[in-house]
């Protein structure tokens, strides 16, 4: 119960409280009966408080609904279900606070009023500033019922863990132009919206009648359906070292949602994407599904510190496999030593700090 409960005194019930203990040192030095009868009211008063207080917190089940991902700087809706478990009695003027990593949070809830065996549902706005884990503890409810002189809180552990991906932000239009022109040779033969033959099936039903191969479906006696290939179909492989010292965090960060929001490109333009983080490999895909299996890559890769050497092992070996089938690949090196040369990264194209201070300097 004391782990579970807390009571503050409001400004009021400071008040309350001193009338109190003036009243009982009047009617001890008068031994006036008036005195003893007012000083009985206003401790039956204190007791009631506290007991219906804590009747209004007793009973009380939590349940929150979380997204799997959320995205920095993007505000997101969650919401909360509270239900009153109590057979027979409501609960009144309940505040709820959220307990993140120790910490008393008022998101502006309230609840004036909750039937017995009944629930409520309530929505509330969250800004995450920063990706990683957010980790909420429990739910804290508190109420000034009945009287207002003091401030019950109880504590429930509701235990969620919520993912914060790096923010989305605009590239520059050059780059992003220059990097889809370059590796012309890697294109792939799929189908889709083109010029070129991909190939022949038969007719189905809501298929475009003007996609109908007439000489085949003369020959056959069957109709058939000229199916295209799809055009500057390219694979790209995206690699982000993770190794940069203490005073390199920030540039890490800006290179985290730099590939975050190179990675949301690729995908709007229906590339097959890989995205390699340390030692983690996120294999090829495409669609919003695999955007948000490397966005959950992004917001749980960690900085790691440069070896005594002062040289990396990723930025030398990027662990990049089957490099026969990888693509074009763009390799994000945040830091590197400066004897290190840039042919040790084994890529189409490495971006080191310098290329990411200016890609980045605006997000």
């Amino acid at each position: 119960m004391f782990r579970r409960r807390s009571i503050h005194f409001t400004p009021e019930g400071t008040k309350f409280l001193l009338f109190t203990l003036g009243i009982g040192l009047a009617a001890i030095n008068t031994g006036n009966n008036l005195f003893y009868l007012l000083l009985a009211m206003m401790l039956s008063f204190i007791v009631i408080s506290g007991l219906l207080s804590e009747h209004c917190l007793r009973r009380l089940e939590f349940h929150r609904h979380v997204p799997d991902l959320i995205m920095a700087n993007e505000p997101t809706l969650l919401s909360l279900s509270v239900t009153n478990r109590n057979r027979h009695l409501p609960s009144f003027s309940l505040r709820l606070l959220d307990v993140v990593e120790g910490k008393d949070v008022d998101r502006g809830l309230a609840i004036h009023l909750l039937p017995p065996q009944s629930s409520v549902l309530l929505s509330y706005p969250l800004l995450a500033t920063k990706r990683g884990w957010i980790r909420f503890e429990g739910i804290g409810a508190q109420t000034l019922f009945p009287f207002g002189l003091f401030r019950k809180i109880g504590r429930y552990s509701t235990e969620a863990h919520l993912l914060v991906s790096p923010p989305i932000k605009p590239l520059t239009l050059r780059f992003v132009d220059e990097l889809f022109s370059e590796g012309q040779g890697e294109s792939l033969s799929r189908r889709g919206d083109g010029t070129q033959l991909y190939n022949l099936r038969l007719y189905h039903t809501g298929d475009d009648s003007r996609a109908i191969h007439w000489m085949t479906t003369a020959r056959t006696s069957q109709l058939i359906v000229r199916e295209t290939e799809a055009e500057d179909q390219r694979r790209i492989t995206v690699v982000l070292s993770v190794v940069a010292p203490e005073e390199g965090g920030p540039l890490f960060e800006r290179s985290v949602t730099f590939v975050a929001s190179l990675l949301w490109q690729l995908t709007e333009r229906a590339y097959p994407v890989q995205l390699i983080v340390g030692t983690e490999d996120s294999g090829f895909g495409s669609g919003p599904a695999h955007l948000l299996a490397m966005l959950r890559l992004l917001a749980l890769c960690e900085r790691q510190w440069p070896e005594a050497d002062g040289v990396g092992g990723d930025i030398e070996h990027p662990p990049i496999n089957n490099e026969g089938e990888r693509g074009y690949t763009v390799a994000v090196v945040p830091w590197s030593n400066q004897a290190l040369p840039i042919t040790a990264v084994r890529a189409d194209r490495v971006l080191y700090a310098a290329q990411l201070e200016e890609l980045t300097h605006a997000f």
